[in-house]
């Protein structure tokens, strides 16, 4: 594997963590408090390309690879997480999928619009019964001439009030369980598609996630994504390539809180000295900074074997597992360097603590990540 980036990878890196410094860190604690959803700064990372960094350009994207899509997101969660998921569904979860498994029309009219950063795109897998068990989908779509009748309800959708475009995964044949399952695009506007609610959340406050209800939604055959049946292995490949995104951001996060910690432990000083100079902070340190540089260098790896074409099911486990659990370690010890101040919300540290338990429970919980890497050290 490379340790060291391309310099178009390098170029791609700098403008991601430019644009995150200058135009997201003066607002990131503003929208965070306030969960509102950052229109001018998303319309802004459209414009540079960071919506679609991995779509060939002549579907909208910049046509760079996966570890260009890591770099840069790493770069967005280091100041803000709540970027970073939306940047983050947009690539993996919708435009990875709609770019593999689209026809032509289909990449035309529901991809280049999201991958240009014109529109954007969210992924409706999750259901009231169905979160780890992904199988049990209760969504129907009953095939009706030229369409099919969607109904269903989604919940903890990334994106999902202000998507353009719905990747909706469907049961179309009960009788054949998660062989059964197929994968539609729907069009936001469409009668029998709302958005019944958005989530007041913990973290990544900035970003939405909604609860979708589709009642007798009315989506064209020409919107199915594959073939009847594919759903499940769409959803689930998608999945792998978002675990690499989630642990890039994991890392970020991480990165943002190490940062912090490091910065307050060289200023403040107790009995005499910086707090830096006492062992059990330097030992705190070491251990952040060790942990991080692990969690980049799985998540590097699993783009990378991405990028050559090879299996990375195990590879993005690994990565998402050991960044989300290296982000949540990380920042509690960053807000335990505060002590006192890194319990307020004008130090940024309290924001990445909070921003950081997400990245165990969504595209996976670290158990679930678990689980596959026993499956395959298991030979099952």
């Amino acid at each position: 594997m490379r340790l060291e980036l391309s310099e178009e990878q390098q170029m791609i890196q700098a403008m991601a963590r430019e644009f995150a410094e200058s135009a997201i860190r003066p607002i990131a604690a503003e929208i965070d408090r306030e969960a509102r959803f950052p229109h001018e700064t998303v319309k802004r990372m459209g414009e540079l390309g960071l919506m679609g960094i991995a779509i060939p350009e002549a579907w909208g994207g910049s046509g760079a690879d996966t570890v260009a899509y890591v770099v840069a997101l790493e770069e967005i969660a280091r100041v803000c997480a709540s970027h970073a998921v939306i940047m983050s569904v947009n690539n993996s979860l919708y435009g990875d999928p709609v770019y593999k498994f689209g026809t032509a029309a289909q990449r035309e009219r529901f991809l280049t619009p999201v991958a240009s950063g014109h529109a954007q795109g969210c992924f409706a897998l999750t259901e009231p019964q169905a979160g780890s068990d992904a199988t049990n989908q209760h969504t129907v779509a009953i095939r009706d001439g030229d369409h099919y009748l969607v109904t269903g309800r989604k919940l903890f959708i990334t994106s999902g009030r202000e998507a353009s475009f719905a990747l909706v995964f469907c049961q179309t044949d009960r009788a054949r369980g998660h062989h059964g399952i197929s994968a539609f695009i729907v069009e936001k506007g469409t009668p029998g598609f709302g958005v019944s609610k958005t989530e007041d959340k913990l973290g990544i406050r900035a970003s939405d996630t909604a609860e979708l209800v589709f009642d007798d939604c009315r989506v064209p055959v020409a919107n199915r994504l594959g073939e009847e049946g594919q759903g499940f292995r769409i959803a689930m490949g998608a999945l792998d390539g978002g675990r690499i995104g989630i642990a890039a951001q994991a890392v970020g996060i991480a990165t943002g809180a190490y940062e912090k910690a490091l910065e307050y432990a060289r200023e403040r000083r107790s009995f005499g000295v910086p707090i830096g100079q006492h062992q059990m902070v330097q030992w705190m340190l070491a251990d952040m900074t060790t942990a991080i540089e692990g969690a980049r260098l799985l998540t590097l790896q699993a783009a990378t074997l991405k990028d050559a074409g090879k299996p990375y099911t195990t590879a993005a486990a690994m990565a998402k597992l050991f960044a989300a659990e290296t982000a949540m370690k990380v920042t509690t010890d960053a807000v335990q360097v505060h002590g006192g101040y890194g319990f307020i919300k004008e130090y940024e540290v309290e924001r990445y603590f909070r921003d950081a338990k997400i990245t165990q429970i969504y595209e996976g919980t670290s158990q679930i990540q678990k689980l596959v890497i026993a499956r395959e050290v298991l030979g099952s």
